[in-house]
């Protein structure tokens, strides 16, 4: 087995006492650190190369720090008059996952980059860590590598905000096919339009 191998071992059995231990260490380094931040190099190594991350030039890599639970929805003047569970202020479940948000996170601290994968890092009993694997479209390294120079054209800019990314594309939905998931494609909302619009031709 190559290193690899061993690294995908480890960070499967997350009870184990080696990895117990190192993510309770991570976790009270990374509460120190602002919400999003640079990383020098990839926690898990072995994850970011299979996400499309590259030891070189134009490849960056961030950690974004997303609270866990329910999302709250806004009250005006931060009021609500009577009982909280009248109002459906609590228990509002996001339709987008924890590591979207920290994606969109990314997105917005680096605009000019483009995101182009994550995956999971540690969490505690308030928050989930994330790592992002972000390209620089202008970099030359990646405009000359035909297999990264995809993320350089203008469709793919803000592909987080838009649903492109994986973890994106597994909140619409799109990771199933076949029965009872025809209606997903291209999206919910294309898909109720072309079934809901009536097209009548001009001459009839």
């Amino acid at each position: 087995m190559g290193a690899y191998k061993y690294l995908q071992e480890l960070w499967r059995k997350k009870q184990s006492d080696t990895l117990r231990f190192l993510l309770r260490i991570r976790a009270w380094e990374y509460r120190r650190l602002p919400r999003v931040h640079r990383c020098p190099r990839p926690t898990r190594t072995d994850k970011a190369h299979a996400l499309g991350y590259k030891r070189k030039q134009g490849y960056v890599i961030f950690r974004s720090r997303v609270r866990r639970g329910d999302r709250k929805r806004k009250a005006r003047k931060g009021q609500i008059y009577g009982k909280p569970k009248h109002h459906g202020i609590i228990k509002q479940k996001s339709s987008r996952s924890l590591r979207c948000l920290a994606e969109q996170r990314v997105g917005k601290v680096a605009p000019n980059l483009r995101v182009l994968n994550s995956y999971w890092v540690n969490q505690d009993s308030v928050y989930k860590w994330f790592e992002i694997v972000a390209v620089d479209p202008f970099h030359n390294a990646v405009r000359n590598d035909p297999r990264i120079n995809w993320i350089a054209l203008g469709t793919h800019k803000h592909r987080e905000l838009r649903g492109l990314t994986s973890a994106g594309k597994k909140s619409r939905g799109l990771t199933v096919k076949g029965r009872g998931h025809s209606k997903l494609r291209p999206s919910k909302r294309a898909n109720w339009k072309r079934r809901n619009t009536i097209l009548l031709s001009r001459y009839r």
